[in-house]
This record gives structure tokens, sequence and C-alpha cells, in this order.
């Protein structure tokens, strides 16, 4: 452990760090001899000043946005679609598969949480302290895919840039509920797929709620099933009636963090979603760890087709 204050200047990628991937996809430190990952995991305390440490785990994280980034293009495949669609500065963009707009087969949509994750992560502290397969999105992404589905993977996190040391809003995704707005509106709402599944994790369940009661005629004529992880949102007797509610009730499960075996059925507050048990306590491992219960829900759900109602 190093003594005094370090400077604040981090690496620019993972071997700057001193870390890497083994074949497991477990973040290993790098063996001194042979430069390959090792058996030691990640170290937190690495000076004894608390800000410095927090500020070299934070600067590892970007890193590892970054690599997660990498892995979606050449790992499985995606494309970056830009947001704003025309672009300006600043932008984001999104990730998708390169068919997604124009295939007719259903669209899986994933949509992670709040907080510092980007796109195809579910949880930073599982990439770094278990492995990626808990951690990011790319298991969905290739089950998605081996079972003919196109994707599209959202990066609501991503709403502002720091410019000449001001924050400037990005257009179209100055919120995380404004930048799935966006994006269902410029790009899933005219795609051809009706077909839409969407997979949201905790405060992403928020911003589905806030989506369909936005969007509700183009929601419905889209949407086949919705799988919440461990959600957020909060729907009651108070809005149980509202035609979004009913539908998102129809088509809805939320898996959530519980001591109960995986799918048990768990008490359900009135008007909301069905609620299950993602078979964890963790609440940034329920989306992995419901993962075969949700490609299970989808497949089901499409069987059945679109869920009809005349007083929706």
């Amino acid at each position: 452990m190093a003594t005094g204050t370090p400077g604040n200047k981090f690496p620019h990628d993972l071997k700057g760090f001193g870390y890497g991937f083994n074949e497991d996809g477990r973040l290993r430190k790098l063996d001194k001899v042979t430069g390959q990952p090792g058996e030691e995991g990640f170290e937190f305390q690495v000076s004894n000043d608390g800000d410095y440490n927090q500020r070299h785990y934070e600067a590892l994280g970007d890193v590892i946005t970054e690599h997660v980034y990498d892995l979606l293009e050449t790992e499985v495949g995606l494309v970056r679609l830009p947001v704003p669609v025309v672009p300006e500065h600043p932008s984001t963009f999104i990730f998708a598969t390169p068919n997604a707009l124009t295939s007719d087969s259903p669209l899986m949509v994933l949509i992670h949480g709040s907080g510092v994750v980007r796109a195809g992560q579910w949880a930073r502290s599982l990439i770094i302290n278990d492995c990626l397969q808990s951690g990011t999105q790319i298991p969905y992404i290739k089950k998605a895919r081996e079972k003919g589905y196109e994707v599209m993977v959202l990066n609501s996190n991503e709403n502002a840039k720091v410019i000449k040391g001001k924050r400037v809003p990005i257009k179209g995704s100055g919120s995380s509920p404004a930048h799935v707005s966006y994006v269902w509106r410029h790009y899933i709402q005219g795609a051809k797929s009706d077909r839409v599944l969407i997979v949201a994790h905790s405060y992403g369940g928020q911003c589905t709620v806030e989506l369909a009661k936005e969007m509700f005629p183009s929601f419905k004529s889209k949407v086949v099933a919705v799988a919440m992880t461990d959600s957020v949102h909060r729907l009651s007797t108070k809005n149980a009636q509202e035609k979004y509610a009913k539908f998102l009730s129809q088509v809805g499960r939320n898996w959530v963090s519980s001591d109960k075996k995986l799918d048990e059925p768990e008490s359900t507050r009135g008007g909301d979603i069905d609620w299950v048990s993602a078979g964890t306590m963790k609440h940034e491992m329920t989306s992995w760890s419901c993962i075969e219960s949700v490609f299970a829900f989808f497949e089901e759900s499409l069987q059945r087709g679109k869920v009809v109602h005349s007083d929706l």
C-alpha cells in the first residue's frame, strides 16, 4: 500500500491499472511475470488516502465502461446509433444489432438502472467484484441472438457532457426517462418489428412505466412483454384503472429480490404488475439470477401473441 497522497492521474486502459479479465470473465490482477490475469481479484484500498481510493475505483469503472462498449461491438456484433439522431455536440449513443430497425423479428430492448452504469451494464460492482456474466447485459444479448431476436441496448445514464467546465445536457438524453422516450420515438416506434420485448432493471422499470404512459398508443401496438428485474416503479390502486397501467399489468412481470426460490409468487401491491422471486436477495444480481425465467416468459408471450382488450 502506498503512503502519502498519490497524484490524480489514472491509466486509460485495464492493463495500465494492472488488471485484466480471465477466461471466466473475472477481473484479476495481472501476473508480473506472465502479464496475464492471475489469481488476485480487485483491491479497493490502494493507498492510505480514502478519497484517492474512491477516485481510483471510479477511474477504473470508466475504463471498464469502455471495455464493455468494445465487447458489445466485437463479441456480440452490435453497432452504435446516435442520440440525438442527427449527431451534434454533445451527444451520446445506444447500441443495436445491425438489423434492429429493419427486421420483423422480435426486438428485445435492454434498459439498465440509474447511477454510474452505462450501455451494456447491469451493475459495475458485479463486473468488478464478480464477473462480466453477472454484471453485464452480454448474456442477455447472446441468448436473444440465439433465439433470433434483434436487440437494442439503451444508454440512459449519459445525460450531459462537461464542456469548458460547464455541464451541458445532451439533446434527447437530458434525463433517463427522456432518453428512453427519445429512443422510442426516434428508433423503436419506427422499427419494422411489432413484437417488442423489454427488460428493465431497477429505475429502468420506472422509465418504462413513464414511457408506457407517455406513448401509450404506440407502446400498446408494439410491446408484447415487459420483464422488470427488481424495478423501483410505483403503480398503485390510484392509477390501476388507467389504460397504460392495465396494459402493463397484463404484459409485465417483476422479478424482485427475495429469499424465496426463483419464480415463486410474491405479494403484489394493488394494481401493480405481478411480482415473483428473482431467486436472490441481492438487488444488483436479480437480472442475472432470473435470466432463464425472463426468456421463458418472453417465449410464452410471443406464442400467446399480443394482448388485445377492447377497453384499452
